[in-house]
């Protein structure tokens, strides 16, 4: 299948490289001519501008972006429709609300463009060796690209969410419980580094990922940021909120569910910002780890 990719940053490229290693042929543009290059160096076929992407590929297009969401996404899709023909298909795989999400679906539809909304799980490093997806999409759509969902993903890692909106709503929910669960790793090493007794964090993550009930990927994560740096002294503990934690917390209160952890968690994500923790050093460490995500060194 032909590809256009949309923003070439670390999860679109690997991405764009995933796809490629699965025999997609990939067109990538971003904004900035080094990221482009960037990109070609590593095998990608880069395009300088929309037009020439959307000239290259041949019917029915395929466009996915991996852009920044709100604004960004909507002067893409703007710059696109009158670019594209009917039944091309865009694919935002991005973190965008899915409220956003519902009003470009609706909008792309009265213009007979296929709208697909992809939440994209597994950090950089499944972007580019098996990713998990959830996607919001018209049956008839989602059949059409299930075979590049079945290349991209890990074994049984994607799932045809439902309508449109629900891949979007789906993921913001997932990055909600990701919020609890790291705050609950962190605060729990922090009792561990405060404690009397010397212990070796990395060790102790590393047990507790050999059949306790708490094993998993980000507990695997754990470990290799203390084997990195054993007492995390070199960043600081500071967790940015990107805002799907928001997002779930404001629809929780819209439908009157209690969800404690997750809204303490985002709480935890504001305060870390004013005062340094080691738990907020713990879970600045996870989201580097995982998603490349910035963090503040001393």
């Amino acid at each position: 299948m032909q590809i256009g990719l949309i923003g070439l940053g670390k999860m679109g490229l690997n991405l764009a490289l995933n796809m490629q290693d699965h025999g997609h042929q990939i067109l990538g543009f971003s904004r900035t001519a080094t990221t482009v290059q960037r990109a070609v160096t590593a095998g990608i076929t880069g395009v300088d501008s929309l037009e020439e992407m959307v000239a290259r590929l041949e019917p029915r297009r395929v466009i996915w972006l991996m852009v920044t969401a709100g604004q960004p996404v909507d002067d893409i899709i703007a710059s696109l429709v009158p670019l594209l023909a009917e039944h091309d298909i865009i694919i935002d795989g991005g973190n965008s609300h899915y409220r956003d999400t519902l009003a470009r679906y609706q909008m792309l539809k009265e213009k007979k463009i296929d709208f697909v909304d992809v939440g994209t799980s597994g950090g950089t490093d499944g972007a580019r060796h098996g990713a998990c997806t959830m996607v919001g999409a018209d049956p008839a759509v989602f059949a059409y690209l299930e075979p590049l969902f079945q290349d991209i993903c890990v074994k049984n890692g994607y799932l045809h969410t439902g309508a449109n909106g629900s891949g979007h709503f789906v993921k913001m929910v997932h990055n909600g419980i990701e919020y609890g669960m790291m705050q609950a790793i962190g605060e729990g090493f922090e009792i561990l580094e405060k404690s009397s007794f010397t212990l070796d964090l990395a060790a102790i993550s590393r047990v507790w990922n050999h059949g306790s009930v708490i094993r998993s990927w980000l507990i695997e994560l754990t470990e290799k940021a203390f084997i990195q740096d054993p007492d995390l002294s070199a960043i600081k503990g500071v967790m940015y909120s990107s805002g799907e934690g928001l997002w779930t917390v404001q629809e929780a209160l819209d439908l009157k569910v209690p969800v404690p952890v997750i809204a303490g968690s985002l709480f935890m994500r504001y305060r870390s910002e004013q005062e340094d923790t080691f738990s907020g050093k713990v879970v600045a460490a996870l989201r580097n780890q995982f998603g490349g995500h910035q963090v503040d060194r001393k």
